[in-house]
């Protein structure tokens, strides 16, 4: 006989599938919550570096969707082509390469201070500034909603040679002017004061000296911006000298690839005189 006491084993009506039902719709709800909130405190077109050391892991799994990531080829020119965009207007520093490893695609970018490699599948390798600077470029090259920005058609990076040591010598001018006006007005209130009888004020003595101290602070700030601008034109074509734009060679430091002692895809311009083609192959 049955025991009417227990419960049919496919009773549908079951208390845990209800409660299992209600578990996954409240995950839903709190996880579109957090996407939402995620998409309010980031600004996804311009997302950089910076941006991707703020997300937690929870935002960072709430604002990418695995199952819609690009992968393949596709992420590799669309990587490709964000990061000769990003290059073209200096937000990035490097050189850019298409290089191939056991025969699979990779794109390589380095600088002097780092590399990385960016995998058909969406991973990266590397180290240093290049790395971090890649790493939200291939982020938002996977997602689908993003719009990969157009890069020209000629990508280059400067010549040590072709660096100018500043461009605010327009501005330095006024300063100076501006300084020696000081100068000359305090210059004249002392001699007004020296030299007038009737001028026994303390003031213009007083008002003199602050006008040349004006002056004085105001040509050392001058001094000190072309100082800078020397210093970082010169540290500039250090770094642009390392990466072996002009030798072709890469730094010790980025790994090799297939091919590299035959030929090599540069996706960013040599100089002139370089002895590799600056066409894209």
């Amino acid at each position: 006989m049955a025991d009417s006491s227990s419960a049919p084993a496919d009773d549908p009506e079951s208390p845990d599938a209800d409660t299992d039902d209600a578990v996954v719709s409240r995950d839903d709800a709190d996880l579109e919550a957090l996407r939402q909130a995620v998409e309010e405190k980031y600004d996804f077109e311009n997302f950089g570096p910076a941006d991707m050391a703020k997300m937690s892991v929870e935002e960072w799994e709430a604002a990418f969707d695995p199952e819609s990531w690009i992968v393949g080829d596709e992420l590799l020119e669309r990587v490709e082509e964000e990061l000769r965009y990003r290059i073209a207007i200096r937000e990035v520093f490097a050189v850019l390469e298409r290089v191939t490893e056991n025969g699979e695609p990779r794109i390589l970018a380095y600088s002097d201070e780092g590399y990385a490699v960016v995998y058909p599948d969406g991973s990266i390798e590397g180290e240093g500034t290049v790395l971090r600077d890649v790493k939200p470029t291939v982020a938002l090259c996977s997602m689908d909603d993003f719009d990969v920005n157009q890069a020209p058609e000629t990508v280059s990076l400067p010549t040590p040679e072709s660096v100018a040591e500043g461009t605010g010598d327009f501005g330095n001018r006024v300063l100076q002017l501006v300084a020696f006006g000081q100068l000359l007005g305090g210059l004249s209130l002392i001699a007004a004061y020296l030299f007038v009888p009737e001028a026994d004020s303390i003031v213009a003595p007083l008002a003199g000296i602050a006008f040349i101290l004006i002056g004085v602070f105001l040509f050392v700030v001058v001094a000190n911006a072309r100082l800078s601008d020397r210093f970082r034109a010169e540290e500039y074509r250090d770094r642009l000298r390392a990466l072996g734009l002009e030798t072709g060679a890469r730094p010790d430091f980025v790994p090799a690839f297939d091919g590299d002692d035959v030929t090599r895809e540069r996706l960013v311009d040599v100089p002139e005189n370089g002895p590799l083609s600056s066409e894209r192959q």
